[in-house]
């Protein structure tokens, strides 16, 4: 069986929800990964400010393990933009097949509604020659 045009798009349309979906997905754990780390330098820099003698020994450790989480950040800062830009990206693709959905889909009644009254005008012709 033929599918026409709206209905084709209405796939589309749904296959491109679902990468929308995923780049939520993704753009959600890296949100969460930015967060755990996040708390990691706090508590680094808990222990870095913290006058317990056994922190102060381990200062140097904890500075370069501050600074890796620093470099961590911005990393996944950037990703997370990237991940910010792919959702809008996604999102806009779907409304737009969305709007081309509708549009085939008006496309497409009016189609069939153009077809019945030629169905009706074909018919009443037929039947006014069949009373000649």
């Amino acid at each position: 069986m033929a599918q026409n045009r709206s209905d084709k798009l209405k796939r589309l349309v749904s296959v491109q929800r679902h990468l929308e979906k995923m780049a939520e997905i993704d753009l959600a754990n890296t949100t969460q990964q930015r967060q755990e780390v996040a708390e990691t330098m706090d508590a680094v820099i808990g222990a870095i400010n913290s006058l317990d003698p056994v922190h102060r020994s381990f200062s140097r450790h904890y500075s370069g393990q501050y600074s890796k989480l620093q470099q961590q950040d911005h990393m996944l800062a950037n990703v997370q933009q990237m991940h910010e830009m792919r959702v809008v990206r996604e999102r806009t693709k779907g409304d737009r097949m969305e709007e081309h959905r509708k549009e085939a889909r008006s496309a497409e009644d009016r189609e069939a509604a153009d077809n019945s009254i030629y169905d009706l005008i074909d018919q009443h012709i037929a039947y006014k020659k069949s009373d000649d």
